[in-house]
This record gives C-alpha cells, structure tokens and sequence, in this order.
C-alpha cells in the first residue's frame, strides 16, 4: 500500500495534469457513480437527464464497481465529482491531507448487510471465505470492523475468516455456486443474494448504528472542481438535492425508475419483489450524518487504510446552505 505521501503527491502532480489537459470551465463535468440502488440519484438524474440539465449538457459520466477505483479516478483527475461511499471517500481525503476532495452532500442512508449461505452466527464463519465489493471500500472496512468485533480477526485484519473482494456480479455467482460462506454488499445485492442465490441476512448494518442511521453513498466534489467551477457545482448539488426530495415524496415510484437505470446498466432489472426488499433498507438523505463519517473513518484509520489525520474539513455542507437559503 502506498504511503500517505506518496499518494498526496501523486495526488498534487495529478491536479497540475489535469489543469495542464485544459480541463476549463466549458468542459463537461465529469461524474461518477456505481449501478447500485444506494445510488438511486446518479442513476435517475443520469437517465432522466435532471444532470445534464442542470450542467447545460456539459456531462460525462463513468461508473465503478466499488469506491477507492472512483477516488482514484476522482485524484487522477479524471473525475470533477462523485457518488461514492464514505469510506473510500474519508480514505482519500486523509491520504491527500485533506487537500483533494470535499463532501458537499449525503444521498443514502443504510442499505447494506452481510449475507449468508448457512452460518446462524458468527462463529459458523471461522475457517471460511467472506466477501466484500473492493479492498477498502465502505463495505469492506465494515466487514473487517465487525470481524473484529466479535472475536474472529486481530488488530491487523488477520485472523479466522479470509475476505475476499471481488467485484458484486462476481460475489453473487460464487456465492450462488457455494464458493463463498458470506458476503457484505450495498443494495441491491444483499437482496438479489437473498432471493437469488438462497442466501440470508445476518446482519444489517443498520442494527449496529444508533437510530439505524449511517452513510452508505455521499456526494463528493474534488477540490479543483470546488475551486474552478464552483457554479457547475453548485448545480449539481442543486440537481441531487431535487432528486432526492422527488425520491422522498414518491418512493415507489422513484424506486421504479432507478430499477429502469439499473436494468438498462446490467441487462435486467430487479423482480418487484427484490427492488421491494432492497428499497425496504435504504432511505434518501441530503444529511452526510458527518459523526457517522468520522467514526467510519476512524475505523479505516484502525484497519491502516488511511493514515492519521485531521478530519475537520471533510465535510463542505455550504453549497447546501447556500441553496437552502434562497
């Protein structure tokens, strides 16, 4: 794993890069995001066009599998914002110095858990193989958390149960085939492992949270972007903010239009029974529950993702406020 250094000056080498391939105020902003239903927002406004709009037509988008591949993207250059988890997102920020990346917004609450074939309790996953989407995204740091927590892995990660991050498609077709004992994902695929693959929950993550409330998507802006095209910015957070009241006022019906986005990007859409299950977990936010935040990125520090850092400074909540205020 890279230092913390090194990253910050990779990071600071890609800044002057991406200002040296004229990435001015008329190129379109570049967004990221994942085909999960946690991102519900990017994959309605993306399809809707309520981005595109908001942008002029100046947008491009990317998707990822997993966060520390977009926050590479995000330090690369390559990306001016995007939907990601917190961990990878806290994961940057302090890699950087915290000079990188804000988060401008929440999106999802929830919506995510450990799915089992047969364990009743964690015990029954010693000597086995769980799963999580990448090494050091949101899942997978919460995964190792709990490991912890319940005795069946040391300080360093090390211990009973061997994790494996692959890729979600991946995770559902081992899982199917008994290749993997667990797995702990973002919805939809805690769901489609249930209904799919003949799976079960065990835990959701929401049980280990206060209120049941934690951030599993935030809304993140790199700092060039904050600094050089603060308006562009400014109207997309305007964008997701629409979005999510749309999602908060119709629930069903947005749910179905994000099923729509997610099948066209995976060749099928959820059964409504499945888009139900996953939806039943996952709830709308602009709030980036920056307590949550904090403490998830202190567990990253913990595992020795992200070296030791300030935290203030993460969170950026004035464009909301700006908006609010209007």
């Amino acid at each position: 794993m890279r230092s913390a250094s090194a990253v910050a000056a990779a990071a600071a080498l890609a800044l002057a890069a991406g200002c040296s391939r004229g990435k001015g105020p008329d190129a379109p902003f570049r967004l990221g995001y994942f085909p999960n239903v946690t991102h519900a927002q990017a994959l309605v406004g993306v399809d809707d066009g309520t981005f595109a709009r908001a942008l002029s037509g100046r947008l491009e988008t990317r998707m990822f599998n997993a966060g520390p591949g977009a926050m590479e993207a995000l330090l690369a250059g390559d990306l001016d914002a995007s939907y990601v988890g917190p961990g990878p997102a806290a994961i940057a920020f302090l890699r950087t110095q915290g000079q990188a990346l804000r988060v401008v917004a929440g999106a999802v609450s929830g919506g995510a858990a450990l799915v089992v074939k047969d364990a009743r309790t964690p015990g029954d996953l010693a000597g086995k193989r769980v799963a999580s989407p990448q090494l050091g995204n949101t899942q997978d740091v919460a995964l190792r958390m709990w490991l912890r927590q319940v005795g069946l892995h040391d300080a360093r990660g090390q211990g009973k149960v061997e994790v494996t991050p692959l890729a979600n498609p991946d995770i559902l077709a081992l899982f199917a085939r008994g290749d993997l004992a667990g797995a702990w994902v973002p919805e939809p695929w805690a769901a489609r492992l249930v209904a799919e693959a003949g799976g079960r929950i065990l835990v959701d993550e929401r049980t280990l949270w206060p209120d049941g409330r934690f951030p599993t998507t935030v809304l993140v802006v790199s700092a060039r972007a904050l600094e050089r095209r603060r308006a562009d910015v400014l109207a997309l957070v305007r964008a997701h903010l629409e979005l999510t009241r749309r999602w908060e006022q119709d629930r069903d019906g947005f749910a179905r239009l994000a099923n729509a986005a997610y099948g066209k990007r995976t060749g099928k859409p959820l059964p409504d029974s499945v888009l139900r299950d996953a939806f039943s977990r996952v709830t709308p936010t602009v709030d980036p529950l920056q307590a949550q935040l904090e403490h998830m990125a202190r567990d990253a520090q913990a595992l020795s993702f992200a070296p030791k850092g300030e935290l203030s400074g993460m969170v950026d909540a004035t464009m909301i406020q700006e908006i609010a205020h209007r």
